[in-house]
């Protein structure tokens, strides 16, 4: 892998949560930051896409993404996503030939203390190195086919579908 480029679309994992307003609201990319403190031993570009929670993603949304990934010279791509409709995402992009793309997001904002989203970032920047070509979900320390993944919200984990 010479180069990743990283194409960041919001959700959880870019979360602020603004207590005067008891909300959150998608902020400014983390994952480029996240690399750069860690001093990653490859290139990479942060394309920041969407400010989106995921359950407001749609197919013209996920079009664009295509669209990004067939346009680009790299053949590796990690991509941030809320968690709720990442398997939907995966399942579109499938039809992507010759590329590793690897989905990954968090179940709470990066910018927390406990949080999963810096391993769950680990472990998609190990994955899109050595998956073949192919979409891959990482989420919670395991790479899974996006045909074979569901979230459980109630277990707040992903588990075989």
């Amino acid at each position: 892998m010479k180069n990743l480029k990283i194409i960041t679309t919001g959700g959880t994992i870019d979360k602020l949560y603004f207590d005067d307003l008891s909300d959150y609201q998608i902020g400014k990319p983390i994952i480029g930051e996240l690399l750069n403190t860690y001093h990653v031993g490859f290139d990479f570009e942060v394309v920041p896409l969407l400010k989106k929670d995921s359950i407001y993603i749609t197919d013209e949304d996920r079009e664009l993404i295509r669209q990004v990934i067939e346009k680009s010279e790299e053949s590796h791509f990690l991509i941030t996503h809320g968690t709720d409709t990442m398997v939907e995402t995966a399942q579109f992009l499938s039809a992507i030939k010759g590329k590793t793309i690897v989905l990954t997001g968090a179940l709470t904002p990066a910018r927390f203390n406990a949080t999963d989203a810096i391993f769950n970032i680990g472990c998609a920047v190990a994955a899109v190195q050595t998956q073949p070509a192919g979409v891959w979900v990482i989420m919670n320390g395991l790479v899974w086919n996006p045909e074979h993944v569901r979230k459980n919200r109630k277990a707040n984990r992903f588990e075989e579908a």
